[in-house]
């Protein structure tokens, strides 16, 4: 079984239900409020544990009664939870979203305890983190033994002596045009740029080695499409499968993903991938 250390963020998400996203300057009335564990690096998580994984979350919460809630669905998904500090001089993470009938979402994050994520012991098959948490975090996570693996979100400049280390950069079309401004992309080991309901594109050293539509689906709520996206690809790609194949179960989980409400709600688990799989062959 594939052993996986994520180092990410914790949030507990406040979600909005809208017929359409607001202009600026424009108030809107929900159809109601829900609230659901969250964090980039949280929904990473408990993805790799749902398709099989053995999988422990280095992160922070608050003291506070939101972070029970906010851990919950790691906790009962087998996450290995002991790395996860709390702290005394900061909140929970907490995420406000809005979903329109499309999917489609806004996200404003306030940080919280995410902000006092550090390292210790970091060794497993996969290393998998984002840029929610803080940068000699990110750095750590990155230097560490194993496949390094990092989700570029929310979009920001990294340094470049941190892009040398990682394995498999995973960005959306945004975040590539951000970073693409400061790095030479195209050394890096592998790149895999996602392009919303068009599917992903994945390079090897600047050079192009697989592409996958994503299966068109009923999207609901597009928020942790991209996090299963990427705990997926890195996942079968260290599990050994060929670009193709990791590339198309990456697309469908992401797909998949997006046809539920919520983050961490919606991942699929291994069975409901490959029923989704068998399902359009």
């Amino acid at each position: 079984m594939t052993s996986v250390t994520v180092v990410g963020s914790v949030n507990l998400d406040l979600v909005a239900r809208l017929e359409r996203l607001p202009s600026p300057g424009e108030t809107l009335t929900s159809r109601g409020v829900t609230r659901h564990p969250g964090g980039k690096g949280a929904n990473q998580a408990l993805a790799c544990a749902r398709l099989g994984a053995t999988v422990r979350l280095v992160g922070a919460v608050g003291s506070d009664p939101l972070a029970d809630e906010a851990l919950a669905l790691l906790r009962d998904g087998g996450v290995d939870l002991s790395a996860v500090t709390t702290v005394d001089d900061a909140p929970t993470g907490t995420a406000l979203i809005q979903v329109d009938d499309h999917g489609d979402t806004t996200i404003v994050i306030d940080t919280g305890a995410n902000g006092h994520v550090s390292t210790g012991d970091l060794d497993a098959d996969l290393v998998l983190t984002v840029l929610e948490v803080p940068d000699d975090a990110v750095a750590a996570a990155m230097a560490a033994t194993g496949f390094t693996v990092l989700n570029a979100a929310p979009a920001k400049e990294v340094p470049a002596e941190v892009l040398r280390t990682v394995d498999l950069l995973s960005v959306n079309d945004d975040e590539y045009a951000i970073l693409g401004r400061t790095a030479d992309l195209e050394a890096l080991p592998a790149l895999v740029v996602t392009h919303g309901a068009s599917g992903a594109t994945l390079y090897r050293h600047g050079s192009l080695a697989a592409e996958a539509p994503s299966p068109q689906v009923d999207a609901v709520d597009g928020t942790a499409a991209g996090d299963a996206f990427t705990a997926t690809l890195a996942l079968a790609l260290v599990e050994g499968r060929p670009d193709d194949e990791a590339l198309t179960r990456a697309c469908a989980v992401g797909a998949l993903t997006a046809t539920r409400a919520g983050a961490q709600p919606a991942l699929p688990t291994l069975a409901d991938l490959d029923a989704f799989l068998e399902g359009r062959a």
